[in-house]
């Protein structure tokens, strides 16, 4: 490349494309309990082998009958007996009644149940108040069919999802083993907090973020510590990390000043994919890899180094566990605000949801958009996209991408 050739830039949806498809995957499998097993990826599929509910029940307190034996709202039927849940009754027979509360088994003969409130009792005699058809009965198999799909391979572990399988019996899952993932920090100014500040330094806060944002995916993180701009210190620190885990995450130094050294030790010691994004903040985002190690290195700047692990580093670690749904939720919503034509590369602005003039929910970018700005991601709902030679007009509908989506 000439020295006037600007670096080519890669569009996000190309650099992804990409980089999944050819990502390594972790094969080894675990068995856990359902207690422990949140937000892990299920390494085989589930089927429920009995109906959910495994009978009719009762869908609240009143009296089971047999609709047979109304006439009108006239009928006068004998309570035979009480059915609580866990219990079994007796079947009922012409002109009985059960009372019945709810999931509890629908007797034999019984079709409905009427609400208790819709109900007058006298000396064990039921009246009805209004008349009932078939009414307030949980079919067997209401909720889940015996034979059905309930979760399938790749689904990550959500607290419902393991109630579910609790639902249909199962008491342990097979989980794909944790991701081992080493978290580098480069720079000779960074010193962890508790430490006293020289001239010069500032706290590494990015090793804080990226390791709560690699604890909410369920992976073990190694600490590989600050390493030094020092072309030799990168490749051994590099190298060592590379032995242990499936993945290296590095911040900062993936540039082209004369103290960035990431990118050349990682071509020294393995290969690299894909170097520079079109994507604003976030531009000096390197992939590769060291043996069979994958390796990202993230810009230094708190803001690119967010934007670049949500947009690329998450989705790329689900892949590697085998997860179907990997990228974010996105959602279309106006802008409240207007902005002249954007550059080259796909811009993630800051925003915040706010009510317009009409009581609708609208899009505001925080003024401060800078990559250095780290209270522009404390401070702000989620990231709109403004795709490249793209001016914004207010009511203009664009993506949305909520910080909920990101951080779990």
């Amino acid at each position: 490349m000439s020295q006037n050739q600007k670096p080519v830039l890669t569009p996000i949806d190309t650099a992804l494309d990409m980089l999944l498809a050819q990502l390594p995957q972790v094969c080894e499998q675990e068995t856990l309990p359902l207690e422990q097993a949140s937000g892990r990826a299920l390494a085989e599929d589930y089927v429920s082998s009995a109906h959910v509910p495994p009978h009719a029940s009762s869908a609240m307190d009143g009296y089971a009958l047999r609709t047979s034996d109304l006439d009108g709202e006239s009928a006068s039927l004998k309570i035979t007996q009480r059915i609580a849940a866990g219990e079994v009754g007796s079947p009922l027979g012409v002109g009985e009644a059960a009372r019945i509360f709810t999931g509890a088994p629908i007797p034999e003969g019984a079709d409905a149940v009427a609400m208790q409130e819709n109900c007058s009792v006298a000396e064990g005699q039921l009246t009805l108040k209004k008349p009932v058809v078939g009414e307030n009965v949980r079919q067997a198999g209401d909720d889940i069919l015996s034979g059905a799909m309930v979760l399938a391979k790749g689904c990550r572990l959500r607290p419902q999802d393991l109630g579910l399988l609790a639902s249909i019996g199962v008491e342990k899952v097979k989980v794909k083993r944790k991701l081992r993932v080493t978290l580098l920090t480069t720079g000779n100014e960074l010193v962890r907090p508790g430490t006293r500040l020289k001239a010069g330094q500032i706290y590494n806060s990015n090793y804080y973020t990226l390791y709560s944002l690699l604890e909410s995916l369920h992976v073990d993180v190694l600490d590989g510590g600050i390493v030094e701009d020092d072309f030799e210190e990168t490749s051994k620190a590099l190298l060592a990390a590379a032995t242990v885990s499936d993945c290296i995450i590095s911040t900062g130094g993936v540039s082209v000043g004369e103290e960035d050294h990431v990118k050349a030790a990682v071509e020294k010691e393995g290969v690299l994919d894909l170097w520079k994004l079109a994507i604003k903040p976030g531009k000096p985002l390197a992939c590769g890899k060291i043996g069979d190690c994958q390796f990202f290195g993230l810009p230094g700047n708190p803001v690119s180094a967010f934007i670049t692990f949500a947009l690329v580093v998450r989705p790329c670690l689900l892949t590697m566990l085998g997860c179907e749904q990997v990228g974010p939720q996105t959602y279309k919503l106006a802008a409240g605000f207007k902005s002249s034509i954007s550059g080259e590369r796909q811009e993630y602005l800051r925003a915040n949801l706010v009510n317009d003039e009409q009581g609708n929910v609208a899009l505001m970018p925080l003024s401060n958009q800078g990559s250095g700005v780290a209270t522009s991601l404390n401070q702000s709902d989620g990231l709109v996209i403004i795709p490249p030679y793209t001016s914004i007009a207010i009511g203009d509908n664009l993506t949305f991408i909520p910080f909920s989506e990101i951080l779990n």
